[in-house]
């Protein structure tokens, strides 16, 4: 079963000849993307962005390929997810996720091109006419109140219905007594700005011990949110249950776990009310659409992350569309340059907060070398606990 099957006829799109990876420079982070080429002349796309290694998985990809994919039938495709992670001893981590994760996305736009269909249509159709989006990365002033109020108001304006962010600057652990009050004063003051039927979501990094994300829970109460993110490191698992006895609102996280196995730990102390895996770092199509389903078992929702380009936007639109405990997905979107979109065609328009049904097959995008020739990676690194981070200033 882990060798490449040739015995097999192969399906609409043919077998898979060559794989190669793309790299994207922007002013924030630099995106990763795989295509893939089948014999029957169809490509599919994936992203494997990496926050800080996108040069070394674009480099793993590659030899996945080389070693489980080549000659492989796309339509086989449990048969390649387990190929790439049993056959490698990738045992999950999150490189060895990130690629997976990209050539799977790249299996369903293939599969979708074959049958000419969308992408969505083939995991779990539509329970859905749109996808709900919440906007992140609005926040880049100067950490003040009335700057932040100003920007959640004009996030809002653009028809956003929820948004999230992380108040809380840089640390680790602790948080200083006035840098608490900061924190709780902005807010307070966003929530102000944007009044009390818009979600506000509130962003922890993992960065909290038990005690201060304790504080911070009584803090945040009277501030009506919809989750708290990522309170403590997951080093701490086993105490995200009591810390979400203690709160009056859910507990959200996950997005640092790769696939079901590492998200064991997660689902058997009933961590968190809402689960949050990356189409981009989870396992793709094939892996989140299980996790999904685990979390309805435990009675928890799917609230995707997606701190990545506007493809893995597109693809978790077509991955949600058939989820049916699907809360809501984040996108940093409006944070990007106009040359993004120009490198990435097709990806769906946010329109009012939402995301509407895609048409094409596949996921209906495709990838414009020559835009990502005038945009080369920078490699730079950001660094979220230095002060000033929010700025997403490079180093």
């Amino acid at each position: 079963m882990l060798t490449v099957n040739r015995t097999r006829p192969a399906g609409p799109a043919g077998r898979i000849t060559r794989v190669e990876t793309l790299m994207l420079g922007t002013s924030w982070r630099d995106f990763g993307y795989v295509r893939v080429h089948t014999d029957e002349g169809l490509t599919g796309i994936g992203e494997i962005t990496h926050p800080y290694r996108v040069r070394e998985v674009c480099a793993l990809t590659e030899a996945l390929a080389q070693r489980h994919l080549i000659g492989a039938d796309p339509f086989d495709i449990e048969e390649l997810w387990l190929r790439v992670y049993q056959g490698d001893f990738l045992r999950g981590g999150d490189m060895g996720g990130v690629a997976l994760s990209g050539l799977d996305q790249a299996m369903y736009d293939l599969m979708g091109k074959a049958l000419g269909v969308p992408a969505y249509r083939l995991t779990g159709g539509a329970c859905r006419d749109e996808v709900r989006v919440y906007a992140n990365g609005w926040y880049t002033g100067e950490r003040e109140p009335e700057t932040f109020a100003a920007k959640a108001k004009e996030t809002v304006a653009k028809g956003f219905t929820a948004l999230k962010f992380d108040p809380f600057g840089p640390g680790l652990h602790e948080l200083e007594r006035a840098e608490l009050r900061r924190s709780v004063d902005l807010v307070a003051a966003v929530r102000e700005a944007i009044g009390p039927d818009a979600d506000l979501f509130i962003e922890g990094h993992a960065r909290f011990a038990m005690p201060t994300a304790a504080r911070l829970v009584r803090e945040l109460e009277p501030f009506d949110i919809g989750w708290f993110e990522e309170p403590m490191p997951w080093t701490h698992i086993e105490r995200y249950a009591e810390l979400r006895q203690r709160a009056a609102f859910p507990i959200s996280g996950g997005e640092h776990f790769h696939n079901r196995y590492e998200y064991k730990p997660l689902f058997a102390t009933n961590a968190v009310d809402i689960i949050q895996p990356d189409l981009s770092m989870a396992g793709g199509f094939t892996e989140v659409r299980k996790l999904a389903a685990i979390a309805d078992t435990h009675g928890m929702l799917v609230a995707p992350h997606n701190s990545n380009s506007p493809l893995c936007t597109t693809v978790s639109v077509h991955a949600t569309l058939g989820i049916p405990n699907f809360k809501i997905l984040e996108t940093f979107d409006g944070l990007l340059e106009d040359y993004v979109f120009d490198a990435l065609k097709g990806t769906l328009p946010i329109v009012d907060g939402h995301i509407g049904l895609p048409t094409a097959p596949g996921l209906g995008v495709e990838l414009v070398d020559e835009v990502f020739e005038e945009h080369p990676p920078s490699h730079r690194f950001w660094n979220m606990f230095a002060d000033g981070w929010e700025k997403r200033n490079r180093t």
